[in-house]
């Protein structure tokens, strides 16, 4: 069994991952918001 060390795991995959899921959540909720204000304003 292997001996586990806390705080000893590399976790740059992961945080890649997160930063990259985190920007496209920013993108969808931006567009998402700018859809809303768009059919308020035309009133589609």
């Amino acid at each position: 069994m292997a001996n586990h060390e806390h705080g000893k795991m590399d976790t740059s995959a992961q945080e890649v991952v997160f930063d990259g899921f985190i920007k496209w959540s920013i993108r969808i909720g931006v567009a998402s918001i700018c859809v809303l204000i768009f059919l308020a304003i035309f009133n589609s």
